[in-house]
């Protein structure tokens, strides 16, 4: 990987990885039900996600998608001027 090995073990909340995809945490949830990531529910009901999964999900879609946004699924992303065209 690119210097960044996370632990296989840690878990990340849908805050740290929505950071690393610089989208809502809501939208992580939405992936999640989607099944485009895998979730771990903790024993108080909160997701959690695996920090390798994510960082290759985020390894694969930067690699496909070049300079544009990293997110999995870019309709719930706002464009880097602002706010989406009506």
């Amino acid at each position: 990987m690119s210097g960044r090995d996370p632990d296989p073990d840690q878990l990340l909340t849908p805050s740290e990885v929505a950071a690393l995809f610089r989208v809502d945490p809501k939208t992580v949830t939405r992936w999640a039900k989607a099944g485009k990531l895998t979730s771990i529910r903790t024993l108080g009901g909160h997701r959690r996600y695996r920090a390798t999964e994510v960082h290759a999900l985020l390894d694969a879609q930067s690699g496909s998608r070049g300079a544009e946004t990293v997110a999995p699924d870019a309709s719930h992303v706002t464009p880097p001027g602002g706010f989406p065209p009506r």
